[in-house]
């Protein structure tokens, strides 16, 4: 499954978040919860360093809970913080403003014994395409975005958000692009639609979906589309959720494009079930 790979974009997003990690006291991430690994970037640790960072594991509604507890586990040491959430409905945001000051409860002790009294927090938020970045900053922000003015080494196409909780948010300008090393990363985005449908060939993917559901949850694949039985061959199921939906043309014939369309749709709107698509 070939997929385009932006090395100059990357870059220069990289570039730019480099820079910018000196202006803030800590890194938001968001990954998409379905796919904590898939929706990485590769070099984050690598970039953020020693920074204090909260990865938001976004939609989180749509997964199997114990697996995310798993993640959560998994990914969580002493300078980052994990947290589940849904940044649509804004359930689970509230968590961040106190895994803001447990990070950084020794520098605001440090800030508070020189006599600081008002101390402002500034956060830079990262994530790969259509992890929910933009989203996010909204539902912080009240929908009330702006500036709050340019600072030093600050230029200008550079935008700090403030938000109620009294932190400052810095969206980065570009994106972090995750790397398509392997097939199975590349498929975990298009499953959960952060590479657009008009790249990829549906129908393929759709059966690649089947493939993995069929293997993991067939219990829910029988249960939503009314099928008694899976098949070795992903194939044949795929078929079976066909003709129970009526996705069929003349001569009796499977509509592979139609059913295509209504399985990858029901999945990304959580229809199957609660599903998660990588074990830590």
């Amino acid at each position: 499954m070939a997929i385009n790979w932006f090395p100059g974009h990357m870059k220069k997003t990289q570039r730019e978040i480099k820079e910018n990690l000196k202006l803030v006291d800590a890194v938001i991430e968001i990954r998409d919860a379905r796919i904590p690994r898939s929706s990485a970037n590769p070099d984050i640790d690598k970039l953020v360093g020693d920074k204090p960072r909260i990865i938001l594991l976004n939609k989180s509604d749509l997964t199997e809970k114990s697996v995310t507890k798993q993640w959560i586990k998994h990914l969580s040491s002493e300078n980052v913080k994990v947290l589940e959430v849904n940044c649509l409905t804004g359930s689970g945001l509230n968590a961040i403003k106190p895994a803001i000051l447990e990070l950084l409860k020794e520098k605001h002790d440090r800030l508070k014994a020189k006599g600081l009294v008002k101390i402002i927090t500034r956060v830079m938020v990262v994530g790969v395409p259509n992890c929910g970045k933009s989203t996010f900053i909204n539902k912080m922000a009240k929908n009330n975005i702006a500036k709050t003015g340019d600072r030093a080494g600050v230029t200008k196409n550079k935008q700090w958000i403030k938000t109620p909780l009294g932190v400052e948010m810095l969206d980065t300008p570009g994106v972090l692009w995750p790397k398509f090393e392997d097939e199975e990363t590349a498929l975990n985005l298009a499953f959960t639609g952060a590479i657009k449908d008009e790249v990829m060939d549906s129908e393929e993917l759709a059966y690649k979906l089947v493939e993995r559901l069929q293997t993991y949850y067939p219990e829910k694949l029988k249960e939503r589309y009314k099928i008694d039985e899976i098949f070795e061959n992903p194939l044949d199921t795929l078929d079976a959720i066909a003709r129970k939906r009526g996705c069929l043309m003349k001569g009796n014939e499977i509509d592979y494009m139609r059913i295509a369309v209504i399985l990858l749709d029901e999945f990304r709107g959580g229809k199957i079930g609660n599903i998660t698509l990588e074990r830590p």
